[in-house]
């Protein structure tokens, strides 16, 4: 039985969604797997300074967060030797963690964790294939290392981009980013419409919680036809319960309410709705367009997210709007011209057509064959005249 270490890191659920999606595919089909939290493994006050630190930027200093974000896609000295220091401190941890666990591939869901695992291997610390998985739709340089062997990505697009900064074309793989099987089971072109609503909106905040919810849902509140609302706040109990007080307030009999924190039912809830309005996170993103549900995007985190935006809206799969405000307009705007969700779901089906799991197993077995072959073969044998002619020389 081939083994597979998949290694993660907490900043924001979708890295570890990704790993343990990854990891219930590679399980039923027979693999043994394990998945490690990269920075939990190795330190836990660089765990802290990572994780917790990403948490409080991206929230409380998004402008920061975005001249970090840019400052670290265009690489220079300083930021390389900031990733020198992060490898020398994980290494003594994650480098015997590999030796010892002997694992036939490595999986990375993370940017900063590939950038690691791509460093030592090029140190040769260890000699194992490993497949990045880029958890959104513009590369980051991060992700770049020349000693990995394959990536999976969430589109032609990404592919592109990737190819255009330098990646060899047929290290890439168009694949999709992994997702919860429960996600495959219907999509919004199967939906069936509530009578009693105009429409049902599927409101989210993200694992990291959102100040700007609350303004989204007050403006639901104002559209002029009967909607129901659905909203989901993640870990954020504080917007839970400022979007409870808000609802206590301005609520109304013609809007049908139902107010959850982190719930694990997300797809069924999808399933109820007829469009999502979120922050366009990779897993987000990719679950909706494999439910073929069209995206409101009122908010996002500059950087990777931002990236997310553009690629749906690119795509005719979401509409972004710069002003919170203007929901009340928009959602109107939609249900009085149902043909446009309709439209733009259908360009949802067509891109998450070209997605497969089963794909990215193929790939995973491959990387592990090529990789016992390579070791295999026996070392190439000297050529007694070759050497003959180099001594004439």
């Amino acid at each position: 039985m081939s083994k597979v270490f998949i290694f993660t890191a907490s900043t924001g659920a979708g890295h570890n969604l990704a790993a343990q999606s990854l990891k219930e595919s590679l399980d039923e089909a027979g693999y043994e797997t394990e998945v490690y939290d990269a920075f939990k493994e190795t330190n836990i006050t660089l765990d802290r300074l990572i994780t917790k630190g990403y948490q409080q930027i991206v929230v409380n200093a998004p402008k920061l967060y975005e001249q970090m974000y840019n400052q670290f896609n265009n690489m220079n000295r300083f930021q390389q030797g900031i990733f020198q220091v992060l490898t020398r401190i994980m290494n003594p941890d994650i480098v015997p963690l590999i030796n010892a666990g002997q694992p036939d591939l490595i999986i990375t869901t993370h940017p900063f964790v590939t950038n690691v695992l791509g460093t030592l291997k090029e140190h040769h610390a260890f000699n194992v294939p490993v497949l990045s998985i880029v958890t959104d739709y513009k590369i980051h340089t991060l992700y770049l290392k020349k000693m990995i062997d394959a990536y999976v990505v969430g589109s032609d697009y990404t592919k592109q981009t990737m190819v255009e900064k330098g990646v060899a074309e047929e290290i890439i793989f168009p694949y999709g980013i992994p997702i919860r099987q429960t996600f495959l089971k219907n999509n919004h072109l199967e939906h069936k419409e509530i009578t009693e609503v105009a429409g049902t909106i599927l409101l989210m905040a993200g694992s990291l919680g959102s100040k700007q919810m609350e303004k989204a849902f007050s403006s639901l509140l104002k559209v002029k036809e009967k909607i129901r609302i659905i909203a989901v706040c993640g870990n954020n109990a504080k917007t839970q319960r400022d979007i409870k007080n808000l609802y206590s307030k301005e609520g109304s009999p013609d809007k049908i309410v139902e107010i959850y924190g982190f719930v694990n039912n997300i797809s069924e809830l999808m399933d109820l709705s007829d469009a999502i309005i979120s922050k366009p996170g990779g897993l987000t993103t990719t679950e909706a367009i494999v439910k073929n549900i069209p995206m409101i995007i009122p908010f996002y985190y500059p950087g990777q997210e931002e990236e997310n935006a553009d690629y749906l809206v690119d795509g005719g799969m979401a509409i972004k709007i710069d002003k919170i405000k203007d929901l009340t307009s928009m959602v109107d705007f939609l249900f009085e011209n149902k043909y446009i969700i309709k439209r733009m779901s259908e360009n949802m089906s067509e891109e998450a057509q070209k997605r497969s799991m089963s794909k990215t197993i193929e790939l995973c077995k491959s990387l592990i064959v090529d990789h016992n072959t390579k070791k295999a073969l026996p070392e190439p044998a000297i050529d007694p005249y070759k050497i003959k002619e180099i001594e004439h020389d």
